[in-house]
């Protein structure tokens, strides 16, 4: 195994456009082949990333050395790990059909389930007692519980194609299923039966997907080079769709992460070898991060929303630290001229101007709150977004 990194200290990488601005970065390599997830964890100081290399690797964010690495049990490529809350554990999951949680101070199997296809995404509950992997090509998820295993929950022909991801949604209610389909859904642990079911009208497969930290909102991304925004509380999606975030990627979307610590951070990873930085409040994209020399598989956020992982087919994962990227003269003057993502709207009852964001809702209110609190509120449709 190689183990590389620029230095213990941060680098700097180009970013926006190839304009004259630095963001500085942390190279890490320690796979022989394509990485395909990288997680920030263990409060910021570490990074887990897996491979087609049939490994995991357990990271030192601040020296840039392996800790652990987790090997001998897959025999085909990893597609994807996930923590488990609450836990010193983890779970992969792999094209072998195995999926096996790890114990991450020894490194030992704690135990293996192995299921009737390939496996090609893994997520845990936010409670930590349940575990649920992508099954192909049965098209279908199966739930497990994280401390034995044992399956509590097969579902066959979820969808009519391969399923690319699967989420628990953060109340540990229901999963969300993305695929190659192009359809979402949402699958009631509970009820057991999907209860939503979305035509995203993405252009081609829907690869990843995402909730906000409440659980309103779903974002999605695709091979069509655009990203989703769905919501689901107050079922905009069945009128309006998805809101659209374009023009950010020049090849498919192959990832995307919303922060728990900012409810407006969305991170994308893409084909075209970037890393995208969105804000939510204005619809908007902030940062382009350059640096890989291939496709960009996954990509996390930390806890506190100040660093960026990314993994990459050209075997490295790099570490990104956003945290004073508000300081930088390009994002300054996109937040200036997009004003934050606060929108000025005229009462249609008293005549006063009163600001409100732009996604609080999938509709905008037509009063101020003065006036909404002596009358029920009136909403009009969003407008459509400026391309």
């Amino acid at each position: 195994m190689s183990v590389f990194c620029l230095s213990p200290q941060w680098s700097s990488a180009s970013l926006l456009y190839n304009l004259c601005l630095q963001v500085p970065v942390k190279v890490l390599q320690a796979h022989n082949d394509a990485v395909t997830t990288a997680r920030v964890c263990c409060d910021n100081r570490c990074i887990l990333s897996c491979s087609s290399d049939c490994t995991a690797v357990l990271w030192d964010v601040g020296s840039c050395q392996p800790l652990r690495t987790f090997d001998g049990v897959h025999s085909k490529a990893i597609t994807e790990c996930a923590l488990i809350p609450n836990s010193n554990r983890m779970v992969t999951v792999s094209w072998d059909k195995k999926m096996v949680a790890w114990d991450l101070e020894t490194g030992l199997t704690l135990w293996k389930s192995r299921q009737l296809g390939l496996l090609t995404s893994c997520s845990s509950s936010s409670d930590g007692r349940l575990v649920v992997c992508a099954v192909n090509p049965q098209n279908g998820v199966s739930v497990c519980d994280a401390a034995s295993g044992q399956m509590l929950h097969h579902v066959s022909d979820l969808h009519r194609s391969c399923i690319t991801r699967c989420r628990f949604d953060p109340q540990s209610q229901r999963v969300a299923t993305v695929s190659a389909d192009r359809s979402i859904k949402l699958w009631d642990l509970r009820a057991q039966k999907t209860t939503v079911s979305i035509d995203s009208n993405h252009g081609n497969v829907v690869s990843a997907c995402c909730f906000t930290s409440n659980g309103h909102f779903l974002c999605t991304a695709s091979w069509d080079k655009t990203l989703k925004l769905w919501d689901l509380q107050a079922g905009g999606f069945r009128s309006h769709g998805g809101t659209p975030l374009q023009g950010g990627h020049a090849g498919s979307v192959s990832a995307c992460c919303l922060a728990a610590a900012d409810a407006n951070l969305l991170v994308s990873a893409s084909y075209d070898r970037t890393v995208a930085l969105w804000d939510l409040s204005s619809l908007s994209q902030t940062l382009v991060l350059k640096g890989h020399s291939d496709w960009v598989t996954d990509v996390s956020v930390s806890a506190d929303g100040k660093l960026v992982a990314s993994s990459s087919k050209d075997g490295t994962v790099r570490l990104w630290d956003i945290e004073n990227m508000e300081e930088i003269p390009e994002v300054m003057k996109k937040r200036n001229a997009e004003g934050a993502g606060i929108h000025i709207l005229k009462c249609e009852e008293c005549g006063k101007p009163f600001p409100v964001s732009r996604l609080l809702t999938s509709e905008l209110l037509t009063q101020c709150v003065f006036c909404r609190l002596k009358s029920p509120p009136r909403y009009r449709p969003q407008p459509p977004l400026l391309t």
